[in-house]
């Protein structure tokens, strides 16, 4: 069986997602760019490796805010965001089972490539669907910062990956906000001018 993994990209102090998040801007203002320019465009060939390890998993988890805008009941199909399928359009990419928390239930969305499917009791239920449907591959917690420190605090995630972008943004979402203390052993780091690479094990 595989372990389950989390990748996060953070600015150095600590958030995944800045201040002001909107449907224009669902990191932040101005964070997009900013966090993930390691993953795109000029630089994407110098950090494959890393780029792979997170497109490469069985099944992912992921919270209900990196799904979509929607924080309350799934709108009908003739409602604003009733047809909504992801930030990604309709070639999202995860290329594995994605399960997506939320309190509210919805039919699953098969798009190419993948299904997301909608668990309504917890992070727990969340990962074990994943791990059935992920085989002896791994499981990823795909994000935000919330969905992280659920797993975080459920003791749930084996290997932590941080990719710590050299910039502070000073509000937003932060990783391990009312996390209880961890033990963690560096298993891996490669520094670029972009982004520091950091690959934790985290011991129980």
């Amino acid at each position: 069986m595989g372990i389950v993994t989390a990748d996060i990209a953070i600015s150095l102090d600590g958030f995944a997602a800045g201040p002001n998040q909107s449907l224009e801007n669902p990191l932040g203002e101005g964070v997009e760019e900013r966090l993930h320019t390691w993953m795109f465009d000029e630089h994407a060939d110098a950090h494959k490796a890393e780029i792979d390890a997170i497109t490469t998993a069985g099944a992912y988890v992921m919270g209900r805010n990196m799904f979509g805008p929607v924080r309350h009941e799934w709108p009908a199909p003739d409602e604003p965001f009733g047809d909504w399928a992801g930030w990604w359009g309709d070639e999202p990419p995860y290329h594995a089972p994605v399960f997506v928390l939320t309190h509210y239930a919805r039919e699953p969305l098969t798009l190419t490539g993948t299904t997301f499917s909608f668990v309504t009791d917890g992070i727990h239920a969340a990962v074990e669907q994943a791990r059935e449907l992920a085989g002896e591959a791994d499981v990823s917690i795909a994000g935000g910062a919330e969905t992280l420190n659920q797993a975080l605090w459920a003791g749930i995630v084996d290997e932590l990956r941080l990719h710590i972008v050299p910039l502070t943004l000073g509000a937003g979402e932060r990783v391990f906000d009312r996390v209880p203390p961890l033990d963690l052993e560096l298993v891996r780091e490669r520094v670029t001018p972009e982004v520091a690479h950091l690959t934790y094990r985290l011991r129980r």
